[in-house]
Order: structure tokens, then sequence, then C-alpha cells
């Protein structure tokens, strides 16, 4: 076997040093009426990355947790972590102070940079770091622009990375709902970038630009990573919340070439009447992934925006690099491929496995199982989980489906009792061990159903305690501090038992066969 002579790989945030220098004019950040060029952030990133290493003691290897919605200090942080050599840790910012606080336990993070909305996030962890850095005025940490400002112009060098040192823990669930860290590396994440812009967004050059439509935190980040690399500016709207017709005034008034979105978000723009009031000719790439989208919504968003939409199918674990759906295998007018989510992407090779991990002819169902340079590294001090998710060196993604003669993939469920809200992964357990913790309830099965807004929605069917009377605006107040909101059930429904199989047990599946008995109009919500 041969040894490799080197393991070295290119720090990530390197792509930020060769924007500046070649593009050092050009806007790398633009959010409401401010403006960054690769100039002005670069020197920024270097900054706070200096900052970090010889202010706060951070070493190569370090974690740093990240509690923010999207501003220009988030953004910079990815590269300043990167910079410094150490693991950036971004969370869901609509997370609770317990989800944080899990995932600081879980990470070992040794510091957090928190925005001062956040203070009770900062205020629950703040006893397991070393510092905090705060994003705004606030009673918690030093400020994060103060920092940068009294760091700028000191010389920085970005630490010397190979190819399996970790850059970003990826947070993700498992089918018991706990969040687990998929650890993703320098070496994996140039494969990523790389062929996000071969399959995804081909032709990318600093003359495109992105409209964030989603948290930086997950799916979004990885796509303004690809700005960086491209020297392309990201474009933030100032708004906290989606507004259409702002993100449709950022397309016409930039320019825009491209958006990640999800079915979801993208069925709100193209749905806004905002979207026939301004100018997208400009878009070449609109991209939704991580939920199935209804082909009549689809065929909305073609009419409205012309043949620019891009799906993939793809995990955290595998950083959205499974399976592509390009712009000329969607059709207005034809159903080219019914179901499909794509063919494998460049590099990647999909199996469909059979229980045995042998390999199953095409048409066939099993477990959709990946290989290829953009497969993380493993979750984080959790060798049970890398047990399960692996076979024979094939990732397990957990979804089932099958493979036609020409390597189009189609998913045809899920192993986990998972269901997928608004793009973003939902794991029954957490939320019914939640549920449970109510003292008027006795058994609870949190299912989702298909909803034409959502995706899927959450279903928790609860029995009671025997006489008492729940009601289900007093388990949404009972919740409402202990998950949460996106993860929050849509709807309530008191049963006096939940359906047993033969050995005694609760099984989703006899429970939504249940529950659709009782209500068939909610099986198939297009009609």
């Amino acid at each position: 076997m041969i040894q490799p002579v080197s393991t070295r790989t290119m720090n990530l945030a390197h792509f930020a040093d060769q924007a500046a220098r070649r593009l050092g004019d050009h806007p790398a950040f633009i959010w409401g009426d401010r403006q960054w060029t690769w100039k002005e952030l670069n020197p920024r990133v270097t900054a706070m990355a200096h900052a970090l290493v010889n202010e706060f003691g951070v070493r190569k290897g370090d974690r740093i947790l990240i509690q923010s919605a999207n501003c220009n200090q988030m953004f910079e942080s990815m590269l300043a972590c990167f910079r410094a050599g150490a693991v950036w840790v971004p969370a869901n910012f609509r997370g609770t102070p317990l989800d944080l606080d899990w995932m600081a336990e879980c990470s070992g993070a040794v510091g957090m940079i928190c925005h001062a909305d956040f203070p009770d996030h900062a205020s629950h962890c703040a006893g397991r770091f070393r510092f905090t850095i705060s994003i705004g005025e606030s009673t918690f940490g030093e400020d994060y622009d103060q920092i940068v400002a009294r760091n700028l112009g000191k010389p920085f060098s970005a630490v010397a990375v190979d190819r399996d040192d970790p850059c970003w823990f990826f947070f993700t669930s498992g089918s018991t709902g706990r969040p687990k860290a998929s650890v993703l590396t320098h070496g994996q994440m140039a494969f990523v970038v790389t062929n996000h812009l071969c399959d995804l967004l081909p032709g990318t050059d600093e003359r495109d630009s992105t409209a964030i439509v989603a948290p930086l935190s997950h799916g979004a980040g990885i796509h303004a990573l690809l700005m960086v690399a491209r020297g392309a500016a990201t474009i933030l709207p100032e708004s906290p919340r989606l507004d259409p017709a702002e993100i449709w005034q950022l397309v016409e008034r930039h320019r825009v070439t491209s958006m990640f979105t999800v079915p979801t978000i993208l069925k709100m723009l193209t749905e806004h009447p905002s979207v026939d009031e301004h100018d997208h000719s400009s878009l070449r790439y609109v991209i939704y992934a991580g939920a199935p989208m209804y082909r009549v919504d689809q065929v909305h968003a073609l009419n409205k925006l012309g043949p620019v939409l891009v799906q993939y199918f793809g995990l955290g674990e595998v950083t959205g690099n499974i399976t592509v759906l390009p712009p000329s295998l969607h059709s207005a007018t034809e159903d080219l491929r019914p179901g499909t989510c794509g063919y494998p992407r460049t590099g990647i090779e999909v199996q469909i496995q059979g229980p045995d991990g042998q390999e199953l002819p095409p048409g066939e169902t099993g477990e959709i199982c990946v290989a290829g340079a953009a497969v993380f590294a493993g979750y984080w001090n959790n060798p049970e989980a890398n047990a399960k998710a692996f076979r024979n060196g094939w990732f397990r993604t957990g979804d089932v489906g099958h493979m036609d003669e020409e390597g189009f993939v189609y998913i045809t469920g899920r192993e986990s009792d998972m269901y997928i809200s608004g793009g973003s992964n939902i794991y029954p357990r957490e939320i019914e061990e939640k549920i449970l913790l109510h003292d008027d309830i006795n058994e609870v099965a949190v299912i989702g159903i298909p909803d034409p807004k959502w995706g899927e929605i959450g279903v928790a069917i609860c029995v009671p305690r025997p006489e008492s009377t729940p009601t289900a605006d007093a388990l949404r107040a009972f919740l409402k501090e202990r998950i949460a909101s996106y993860k929050m059930p849509k709807e309530f429904h008191f049963w006096d038992s939940l359906p047993r199989s033969g050995y005694g047990k609760i099984t989703k599946k006899l429970v939504r066969e249940a529950f659709f008995r009782r209500h068939p109009d909610k099986a198939d919500p297009t009609g």
C-alpha cells in the first residue's frame, strides 16, 4: 500500500484571500444598504481569526459554537474559524436554550459567538465556555465588532490543515431525535464546493450573486461558501423573516443569479404577487432541496420563473451531494421523470442495497447508500451512531427507494419515522418525550402527514390520563418553552387508545393507518 507523501490541503478560508487579491473592489457581502467589498471583508475575517488565536487562546481543532440569525458577523465567523484552524459549530437559531446547551455539551466547544438577541441562550450555556463573544450590544461577552476593530491590520496566516481536519460540525438528528454532530472536513468541503459548482451552478463566476433566504447555519451557509470560492456576492435581506416582496426587490436590484431554497419557501416566493412586480430574468439557478415538491407547485414555479429549477437530494452527512435534477430535466408542460430526485452527482456513487448490504438490481426497493468524497468523516464522539450509519464503507442514508435502468433515483419512503416540514428534519421521539412530561398525557404518537404548504406537518395523537381533559391550546402552551417553534405539532388529537401490534408495541405504521381511516381527507392534500 502506498502511503501519501502529504495530506496537506488548502484551508477553506483561502477562498476569501484569493477573492480579495483578484477581486478586491468587487462586492462580497450585501445586507440592506450596507456593502462590504472583498478587500474590506477579508481583513475583518483575518482580524477575528487573529483574536481567536491570540486573545482567546483558540487552538487548531477547538470548536466554536455560533448562535445567531443571519448577519455579516455570522458569515465572517465561518471563515474566521476556518482560518484559525478551529471548527465552526453553527446552531439553528430557532432552537431553545436547552437545544443549544446540548450542542455545547456534544461538541465540547471552548467558546461561543452569540447574537445579542439571544441572552437566554448565552446565560444558559455560559458556564461551558472559556469565552463568549457578543454580536451587538449585550449584557454578556465582548463585542464582536470591537474585537475586529482592534485587530485590523494585524498579520495572521491561515493555520495549516490536512484533508481530514474538521472545519464544520453540521448538526443533524438521528432516529432518537437528539442532534448529532456530523464532522465536515477541509478536504471534504473542498470537494463539496467543487461538486456544487459543477452540478448545481455550472459557469458561476464573480459576476454572479446569490440571495440568502434560509439560515446560514445549514444549506444556505454551504451555498454562501460557493460564492466565496468564486468571488461572487452574497446578498442578505434586512427582514429577519421571509418577506417575498423584499426578496424579489433584491433580485431585481442586484441582478441576482441564484438562490438556494426549499419547496415551501419556493412556493411562497412564486405565489406572492410581488413575483410579477419585479424583474427576475437574471436568475439562472433556483435550487430546491430538503423535501419533496408537489408537481403542481413545480409547474407553477416553472411558469413564473422559467427553466431555472435545480433539485438535489442530499443529507447533511453528505453535504447535499447525492443526486441532482438539472434545469434541462424540469418542464412545465411534461413530467419528464415523474417522482425522481435525479441522477448521482459527479464523483459520487449511489447504490440501492438490501438488508445484507448487497446492491439490488434496477427497479427493486432498498436503502439508498452513498460512497464518495462528499461523505462526512463520521459523527463526533458517537461510535454507536457511526456503526449504524456505515456498512462496508457505504454511508446508509436511512431513505428507501429504487433506481431505474438509467441511474435515476426515486425516494419512496424512510426507514425512520422522521418527517420533513418546511425543509427541516423533525424527529417525533423528541417531541413525544416532551409531551409525555405533561401530567394529563398517558401515551402519545407524533406522525407527519402531507401538507400542501409545508410538505408535511406534525400531528400529535394523545391518550389522556383517566379523568383528564387536556386541550390542544394547553399542550401548545406547555410545549412552547420546551421545543423549538418549528417542531411544534400543527394538530393535536385525543384518542382513547393507540393501536398496537401483535407484540403489544405502538407502531407508527398502525397509528398512521388509523389516523387516515379517521381523516381520509388528510391523506392527499393535492386532491
